[in-house]
Order: C-alpha cells, then sequence, then structure tokens
C-alpha cells in the first residue's frame, strides 16, 4: 500500500504536484481562513485526485469543519472519508484520526493540555496501522524555528501503547521531515513553509499489508 502523505496545504493544494499512490491522506488545515468557500475549493481539488482512498482530518485552521455539519458533508461528497476521532479499515489496514491539538491561538480543534487532551488520546485504539493527528507528539518533530518543542505531551505519552506502525501529522511547518522511533515512522507532512510558500512535497510511504 502506498500512502500520499500530505498537511498543512492552507488553501495552496494546487501549487502542489501530488504524486500517484493508493491512499492519499491529508493532516488536516486544508484551509487558510476556515471558510466554506475555501473548503469548496478544496473539495473539488480532492474529487479530481486519482488515488483510490483518501482520509482527511481537520486542523486549527480549518474553522467551517468544527462549526457546520455541512462542511463534512461536503468532503465526503468527494469520497473522501473524514475522520474525527475515528478509525476506519482500510484494505486491512486499521487507521485512526483526530484533529484535536493543545490550544493555539484562538482556532479551531484546540484543547488545553492535561485532561482534556489524555481523555482524546485514551481513545484511540492500540497496535494501529497509521495514526493521523494534527498535533505532532511532543519531542518528535515539533520544534518551532525559535527552539521550543510545542507538540502535545499527552499525546506522546500514550504512543507506547498504540504502536502505530506510522504516525502523520502536521502542525509545525518547519519541522517537516520523517523521523523512526520504536518501529514507528513520524511523519510531518507540512506541505508549506514559515513563509507560507508550497515547496515541500508530499511523502510517499510503503506499508506492508499484514497478513491475516
Amino acid at each position: 500500500m502506498r500512502i500520499v502523505a500530505i498537511s498543512d496545504t492552507h488553501g495552496l493544494h494546487r501549487q502542489i504536484k501530488i504524486p500517484d499512490g493508493d491512499l492519499l491522506i491529508h493532516a488536516g488545515d486544508l484551509t487558510r481562513h476556515g471558510t466554506m468557500v475555501e473548503l469548496a475549493d478544496v473539495a473539488e481539488w480532492l474529487k479530481s485526485l486519482p488515488h483510490r482512498y483518501k482520509l482527511v482530518i481537520a486542523g486549527n485552521h480549518d474553522q467551517c469543519l468544527q462549526d457546520d455539519p455541512v462542511a463534512v458533508e461536503l468532503l465526503q461528497s468527494t469520497g473522501a472519508t473524514y475522520l474525527h476521532d475515528q478509525l476506519v479499515v482500510i484494505a486491512g489496514l486499521r487507521i485512526y484520526g483526530s484533529p484535536w491539538q493543545p490550544i493555539f491561538r484562538n482556532m479551531a480543534f484546540n484543547l488545553p493540555r492535561g485532561a482534556a487532551l489524555r481523555a482524546i488520546w485514551r481513545r484511540v485504539p492500540a497496535m494501529l496501522d497509521v495514526l493521523i493527528t494534527h498535533t505532532p507528539p511532543q519531542n518528535i518533530r515539533d520544534r518551532t524555528f525559535l527552539g521550543m518543542c510545542v507538540g502535545c505531551a499527552d499525546l506522546a505519552e500514550e504512543l507506547p501503547r498504540i504502536r502505530p506502525r506510522v504516525h502523520i501529522f502536521g502542525h509545525i511547518h518547519e519541522a517537516v521531515g520523517i523521523t523512526t522511533e520504536r518501529d514507528t515512522i513520524f511523519a510531518n507532512a507540512s506541505a508549506i513553509d514559515l513563509l507560507r510558500r508550497p515547496v515541500n512535497m508530499p511523502f510517499e510511504i510503503d506499508l506492508q499489508l499484514q497478513k491475516t
């Protein structure tokens, strides 16, 4: 299964060359201002892509996906699957998606660090093939240009239990890249840099289907 992983396109999706693959995963921040107009353009773009499977979660910029059920219906109408604290099985792969992150300005899908976020991550099933979040876990691909690691500590605490084979996220644009730790591939797939230039290509990750 070839996964094409991308995040943080912020309305610049049409300026990014999307490789072919079996499964397209977008880890949130599809829009810049969170409007339905922006999301409608994202939906048209998603519908035009040839990937057999498409999974999408929201990010902190995607306010319409938090406020308006019609926004979710719009994404689902493209043939993509929108995940909000949900598990889906695709070609035998167990994949879970969640949009939440520690409070970041007055934006969408924010929760305070501590009990609220712990409750979210404790609901994530164990032994996943792919985990999709918008936030990085703390200390993995979460370092800002100021040198601070701002990922979610509560998520990091749950990872040894969840044990995903692949964890795809974004949010911290300058921390883009892939790291492997504890048999998990961690991919910060942010497409844009700090200057909002769409300079980062999506990652292509080949994941062996496990025999059942």
